[in-house]
């Protein structure tokens, strides 16, 4: 498992750009939405929870095509399945690799794009905490719908129609979190739901892995 998330990240540093372009998009989505509303910093503020996570769930989705894409087209996963490694291994490295590379980041960047949208100091280790499980949950979701796209025409279009749907729960969950008072039950659904998606998204990608490969 080991061996194959550093191979995995080699080939994530070597083909960086989408990594590079989820980030971009990310500080430049949120810097749009911040002109958008104007300079007033009760505004900016109170907008600022959302505005994270609307971006950073956007953003999470530009780097899924090439999750499984490059594998299906070459043989790779066609090998790792033979190999007798069991499918929902390799998807979890995928998801694995997917969030140090996409997840990570985002949640790295998310405190100065939140501080220039005039949060609060007080609420930004909030805003961190809800955003830990919904980067996972991000990648959890976003490897299933990469896993269910693999092979299919046009590919691209369908996994943000499978993925955006299955990624509103967590979105409604972490704003309310961040900008309620009383945190703690959306808080509580939001680890909740990233309990339910550990164990259940890797192993519908690996069935999905399967079906693609036959």
């Amino acid at each position: 498992m080991m061996g194959f998330i550093a191979r995995e990240l080699r080939l994530s540093i070597r083909h960086g750009a989408e990594s590079i372009a989820a980030l971009l998009f990310f500080v430049i989505a949120g810097t749009l939405f911040a002109l958008g509303a104007g300079p007033d910093p009760l505004v900016l503020s109170r907008i600022a929870p959302g505005v994270v996570w609307v971006t950073a769930l956007l953003a999470a989705l530009l780097p899924l095509e090439r999750l499984f894409g490059p594998d299906f087209e070459d043989g790779t996963l066609d090998l790792l399945l033979l190999s007798g490694w069991p499918a929902y291994a390799i998807a979890t490295a995928k998801t694995i690799v997917h969030w140090l590379t996409t997840g990570l980041p985002l949640l790295i960047i998310a405190g100065p794009l939140a501080v220039m949208l005039r949060l609060p100091g007080e609420k930004l280790p909030l805003l961190l905490l809800t955003l830990l499980p919904g980067t996972l949950i991000f990648s959890l979701l976003g490897t299933l719908a990469a896993a269910l796209a693999t092979g299919a025409r046009r590919g691209a279009i369908l996994m943000p129609l499978i993925t955006l749907p299955l990624m509103i729960p967590s979105l409604i969950f972490g704003t309310a979190a961040a900008t309620s008072l009383h945190p703690a039950a959306p808080l509580y659904m939001l680890f909740a739901m990233l309990l339910a998606a550990l164990p259940l998204a890797p192993l519908g990608t690996g069935l999905a892995l399967r079906a693609a490969a036959e």
